[in-house]
Order: C-alpha cells, then sequence, then structure tokens
C-alpha cells in the first residue's frame, strides 16, 4: 500500500490509527510502517473487525479501503460520524476513483494508490485536526448512536434535518415507538444555531400532572407539600437552546391549556410563583398516537393540536427500511462488544437473513435489544442464528416437522414485494452493477445473486422495461 518515496517528520508522541483493508498483508506493512514513523497503529481486515476496535479504543484516525466489500467503508464512516466524531477518516481509492467513494462516507481525505508516504502523512495530520475541530464543536449534546440510515424514507428524513434545523416553527415527530424520535429531535437540535445551548428532554408520559407541570415550569417554595425550595423547570434550562417534549398526547386537559400559552409566546409561570417568564426556545414534541384522531375522540385539543401540527415528520418503522438494519446491527454489535461484552466478529449469512425478514414491532429499539441479547448469550465468534431471540428467528427457521411455520410463511410472502423492491431501486441507483447495488443493500454479491434467483428477477428483461 506504501511506496517509500521520503522520510517524513514524525507526530509529536504516539497516535491511535486503524488501518481497515481486505489485502490484510497491505493493511499490516502499512500499519507496520506508520509505527516506524510515531504513530500508533494496527491493522484488521474487514468491517465487522474494526467496529469493536472503535467502540472499544481512542482511534484518532481510521484509514479504510474505500472498496470494502459489503459497504465496509460506508459501514465504518457511519460509526465514526455517529459515534466518535474526533475520529477522522482517510479513504484509499484507486488512481482516479475519488468518483466512486459513495456521497454517504464523507471522508476527510481521499488517497489514491498506490499510497505515498507522504501524501499518507499528510492526509493523517489533516484528518486528526480534522476530528479534533469535530470534538471542539461538538457542544453539550452527545452523539445520536442510532439515527442511521441509507434507505430511500430515512434519506427523505435526514434531507428534512438540515432544511428544518433552523425553522422558527414548532416541530411534531411523528412514529411507533422505537423508530428514534428523540434521536432525531437531538440531530435537529445539533445541525441546528442553538447546538452551544442545551438540548432538554422531557418525558411526558413517565410523570404525574403535577409532577410533570413542576418539571416543565418549575415550582417556587411551599407550591405543595415537599416543595421546600425554588426549583427552575426544563423550559427556563432551555433557553437559548431546545425542549424536546416526548409522547406529548399523554398530557392532561389542564396541563395541555397552559402548554398552549407556552407555545404561542413562550411564556409562563412556575407552580405557585407570581412571576412570568420568558425563554427563548426551539419547541421539538413527538407522539406514537394519531393526535387527529385523539381530538376526534375528545381527547386532545384541537387548538394544541392545530398548534403543534405546522410541520410534521413521520419516522419510518424498521420493516420499511429494510437495508438499514445491517448497518445498525453492526452499529449496536459494535458498541456491545465496546461496553466489555464478548470479542464477536460480525453476523452469520443466516443471521442477518433472520434479522432482514422480522417484522421489528418493536423497531430500532427491538433491534438494538436483540443484538445485545446475541452478544450475551451467544459463544461463537460470530453472531449466528441461534443466538438471537426467538421471536427473530421465527422468520427464517423450519420447525423438524419439515413444514414451514405458518406465520413465518406469511411474513415471508409479505416481505417478497418490499425486498423485490428493495433490490430494484438499489439496482437503478447503482446503473444496474449489482457489486454497487450489493454495496448499497449492506449484502455481499453472493446474497445478492441468490435473492435475485429465489425472487424470479429477469434482471435484463426488467432493466429494459424500466
Amino acid at each position: 500500500m506504501i511506496c517509500p518515496t521520503a522520510t517524513v517528520a514524525r507526530p509529536t508522541g504516539p497516535v491511535r490509527v486503524l488501518v481497515v483493508d481486505d489485502d490484510r498483508r497491505a493493511a499490516s506493512h502499512t500499519a507496520e510502517w506508520l509505527c516506524s514513523q510515531g504513530w500508533h497503529a494496527s491493522a484488521v481486515g474487514r468491517a465487522d473487525e474494526a467496529l469493536p476496535v472503535l467502540a472499544r479504543e481512542r482511534v484518532a484516525v481510521c484509514v479504510v479501503d474505500g472498496l470494502l466489500p459489503g459497504d465496509g467503508a460506508g459501514r465504518i464512516a457511519s460509526a465514526l460520524r455517529l459515534t466518535s466524531a474526533g475520529t477522522g477518516l482517510v479513504v484509499t481509492v484507486p488512481e482516479g476513483g475519488a468518483a466512486r467513494v459513495s456521497p454517504g462516507i464523507e471522508p476527510d481525505h481521499v488517497v489514491a494508490l498506490p499510497v505515498r508516504d507522504a501524501d499518507l502523512l499528510a492526509a493523517l495530520d489533516a484528518a486528526v485536526e480534522a476530528g479534533r475541530r469535530r470534538s471542539g464543536a461538538a457542544g453539550m449534546l452527545p452523539p445520536a448512536a442510532g439515527l442511521v440510515g441509507t434507505s430511500p424514507a430515512m434519506r427523505a428524513v435526514l434531507d428534512l434535518v438540515g432544511r428544518l434545523a433552523d425553522a422558527p416553527a414548532t416541530l411534531l415527530i411523528t412514529g411507533e415507538s422505537g423508530t428514534g424520535k428523540s434521536l432525531l429531535a437531538r440531530e435537529i437540535h445539533r445541525a441546528s444555531r442553538r447546538r452551544h445551548g442545551r438540548f432538554v428532554e422531557v418525558a411526558c408520559g413517565c410523570l404525574s400532572e403535577t409532577l410533570l407541570e413542576s418539571e416543565l415550569f418549575g415550582h417556587v417554595a411551599g407550591a405543595f407539600t415537599g416543595a421546600t425550595a425554588d426549583r427552575e423547570g426544563k423550559f427556563l434550562q432551555a433557553d437559548g437552546g431546545t425542549i424536546f417534549l416526548d409522547e406529548i398526547a399523554t398530557a392532561t386537559p389542564a396541563l395541555q391549556v397552559k402548554l398552549l400559552r407556552v407555545l404561542q409566546d413562550l411564556r409562563f409561570e412556575p407552580v405557585g410563583g407570581m412571576h412570568t417568564h420568558a425563554v427563548d426556545a426551539r419547541v421539538i414534541l413527538a407522539t406514537h398516537e394519531d393526535l387527529g384522531a385523539l381530538v376526534a375522540a375528545g381527547r386532545f385539543r384541537a387548538d394544541l393540536f392545530w398548534r403543534v401540527n405546522v410541520i410534521t415528520i413521520e419516522m419510518p418503522p424498521l420493516r420499511d427500511r429494510v437495508g438499514d438494519i445491517p448497518p445498525l446491527a453492526g452499529r449496536f454489535l459494535a458498541a456491545a462488544v465496546g461496553r466489555g461484552g464478548r470479542d464477536v466478529a460480525g453476523f452469520t449469512p443466516e443471521a442477518l437473513e433472520a434479522l432482514a425478514r422480522h417484522s421489528w414491532p418493536g423497531n430500532v429499539r427491538e433491534l438494538k435489544h436483540a443484538v445485545e441479547h446475541a452478544v450475551c448469550l451467544g459463544r461463537g465468534p460470530s453472531i449466528a442464528l441461534g443466538d438471537l431471540p426467538v421471536a427473530v428467528r421465527r422468520a427464517v427457521e423450519v420447525p423438524a416437522g419439515g413444514a414451514e411455520d405458518g406465520r413465518a410463511g406469511v411474513l415471508k410472502r409479505a416481505l417478497v414485494h418490499p425486498e423485490r423492491r428493495l433490490i430494484l431501486d438499489a439496482l437503478e441507483r447503482s446503473n444496474w452493477r449489482r457489486d454497487a447495488a450489493a454495496r448499497a443493500l449492506g449484502i455481499n454479491r453472493t446474497t445478492l445473486y441468490k435473492k435475485i434467483k429465489r425472487l424470479g428477477m429477469n434482471l435484463a428483461e426488467l432493466r429494459a422495461g424500466r
């Protein structure tokens, strides 16, 4: 990978570098050479090996082969962007291959192969500095480790983040439980001019009416039994930043009246107090319920509904973004291993097939718990089908008698159309190149060929027809 040309000054102090290349000999050679130049470098051959290292150790720069199989470079880039913003990313590509780097990777530097040592060292220095700048600009908000996806549904959501980050209107995020509404709210705050202010989250469904009102607006001493001192509320804490009200549909009618006033002019009085506070806070609300139906049933005020229903973003359920399951599972695996779990390299093809076929009624949250379950209870070097929860395994398992379980058969038949559509969309976006389509779907080419054959897809006819 390295073509020696000149000796370059060594960096001051050891800096951790991880080299990822499926040519393991080249990766090891590069790591050894970097060590001779004063860097603390190591090498791995696959993204599944790199993700646990990145979750476990403080890596300053990751040097990645941009053409890793199975969209490995994209998975690593997503992990760094969402869980380790301070880690720089250098991507290597064949001469003139910069255009082949996926737009979602967004490296700090692209270096052409064969790499000259001076070019690589310059790229590493620049990537370290870029990571430091990102770390310094991170503000008070922790990274949104689960908001990731390249599926059409998620791309549409992520496109709205930049467009609405500084919009003055109140935002309402809808979607099923476990889809990541809180993570989306955090990402909107992170992208806005308010990112240096606080992000204050309130789970409205977890508190009684009295406690929730005090939590939101604060209280003065003596306002109720146990209120021995004045307390600042969440709205005041969010002054200059963003307040996120989760599960707003659980608010009582009395609290809805107060919320309506706050949303109109951002003024309120603490519980038991007379002084009116005015704040400058961005308000984002979320619910998994149909507020329109609640209004019709008399359980939610119509005037408050029209006040919050100005701009609505719907988080898609995981079953509608099957292509995002492999990178999400890889992210959760790296996090579980990084927290001290057993060392796991990745997922077997059978396990990935089960993850792709499960209906995920609990959405991303259920996927996270399924991966943690497998890490805790599995024994092999990779997550196998038998390590996954029973509900996930049912999507692909066949009973001992040989006949397919009825529910699994129904699920498989229900998934044929969306799976076929996802493959066609990936092929069209990749100009019908199956290797590129496989990377976009987060699977290898062999798996894609098997799916195409199983679905009876004649690519020549489909390409001519579309």
